[in-house]
């Protein structure tokens, strides 16, 4: 990892640098919260989990209406605003968090945190595309997941234990991880929006009418949207299940997903090197059939090493599908739609994060908790089944191509 970082250093521009070292920061203090965020307000809330779920519902919500706002935003105004807007922003969410005491105090934070997450995550998709020439995108994207895991692999281990002692110090430290990042981009980043995109084109400020009629990258958000949704089960609902059913403390559980991230952070340059090589939709689909495992496979857990188990298989699928995707759109968009692109593709995990804990809870309350995870197994079977679909027609359209010519 070290060395891969040293050879980089001179390959990428200093701007890439700041987005690494950035994330790293604000993932270490956000991180120390969001896997045990349910644990918390289920705790302090005493509702049934269909109910604690369904916050995660009005986030999603809140995120999908946004995403669509996010996308034209970027690509008219630019991206550091509305990075620094959302990182700042979002750095206060988490420290009122910590103060709220109703439903429907968290009901407001979590709409709140859905509508200024898709700010940061579409500019600084678009950032990236803007700095980085398209040879070089996937290992850039892969380097920014290390930068996000290296974080999440301190976060939650230390979140675990202040957890354990004070969940108000943990939110605290999120907020201070956040705002010191959008700081940073405020004071050290510059715009990269392209010129064409700042000037303006004659079309509608939405401009989404354009990407809706690309049919095969439609077909491939809802693919993805499919395989998003056993992510967002496991990242939700894993610690809530593990810890009331077979009583993993947050200590505990925080190693867990410490071991996504020291995974991600290890591997993802050489898994990269193997996947930029193939056609990306046969490698989504691989990704997706190694979640789909993974999700289903905690069905069979009975403790603290099974659920490591089905989290180190499920994260060979993330290892896979993550930079194979971000780069696809980034290849995939016009420079002037880029935000767009972006947008719906992160549409995907907001969609995801309302759909999959709210069946989850559902499931939980209504059959067994264990069905849970035969939710997650279908929805990733489907998912697979989607991009194997997507590479069949996209292998008959290229077969076509030169017989009609």
């Amino acid at each position: 990892m070290l060395a891969r970082l040293r050879s980089a250093q001179e390959e990428y521009p200093r701007q890439f640098w700041l987005l690494f070292w950035g994330m790293m920061i604000s993932t270490i203090g956000s991180s120390m919260v969001w896997p045990f965020l349910m644990i918390y307000v289920s705790e302090k809330l005493q509702l049934p989990l269909s109910t604690i779920t369904s916050l995660m519902t009005v986030n999603a919500i809140s995120g999908l209406i946004f995403s669509f706002i996010a996308g034209p935003v970027a690509d008219r105004i630019g991206r550091k605003r509305i990075m620094v807007i959302s990182l700042i922003t979002d750095g206060m969410a988490f420290l009122l968090l910590s103060q709220a005491s109703s439903y429907v105090a968290f009901l407001a934070l979590m709409a709140l945190r859905g509508a200024i997450n898709p700010l940061y995550r579409v500019g600084a998709d678009a950032m990236m595309a803007d700095l980085i020439e398209p040879q070089k995108r996937a290992d850039a994207y892969s380097l920014l997941r290390m930068s996000n895991n290296i974080g999440v692999a301190l976060g939650p281990s230390i979140g675990g234990f202040i957890a354990g002692v004070s969940y108000s110090l943990a939110f605290l430290t999120a907020c201070i991880g956040m705002v010191t990042y959008g700081v940073l981009v405020l004071s050290q980043a510059r715009e990269t929006l392209p010129q064409k995109a700042e000037k303006g084109e004659p079309e509608h400020f939405g401009g989404y009418d354009r990407i809706l009629r690309d049919r095969p990258f439609i077909r491939f958000v809802f693919a993805f949207l499919l395989v998003s949704v056993v992510a967002s089960m496991v990242w939700v609902l894993l610690s809530v299940y593990a810890k009331q059913n077979y009583n993993v403390p947050e200590s505990q559980y925080g190693f867990i997903a410490t071991t996504n991230a020291l995974m991600v952070v290890f591997f993802q340059y050489l898994v990269t090197q193997k996947t930029k090589l193939h056609s990306p939709l046969p490698v989504l689909a691989l990704g997706a059939l190694f979640y789909a495992i993974g999700g289903a496979s905690i069905a069979l857990g009975r403790g603290f090493w099974g659920f490591w188990l089905s989290m180190v298989i499920m994260t060979v699928g993330e290892l896979i599908m993550s930079p194979t995707g971000s780069t696809y759109v980034a290849n995939l968009a016009p420079a002037d739609m880029r935000g767009r692109y972006m947008s719906l593709y992160g549409l995907s995990s907001s969609l995801a994060t309302g759909i999959g804990p709210l069946l989850g809870g559902f499931l939980n309350d209504n059959i067994a908790p264990v069905a849970i995870w035969y939710g997650a197994g279908v929805f990733g079977l489907i998912g697979t089944l989607a991009f194997l679909a997507l590479t069949i027609r996209q292998r008959r359209t290229s077969n076509t191509i030169p017989a009609s010519s």
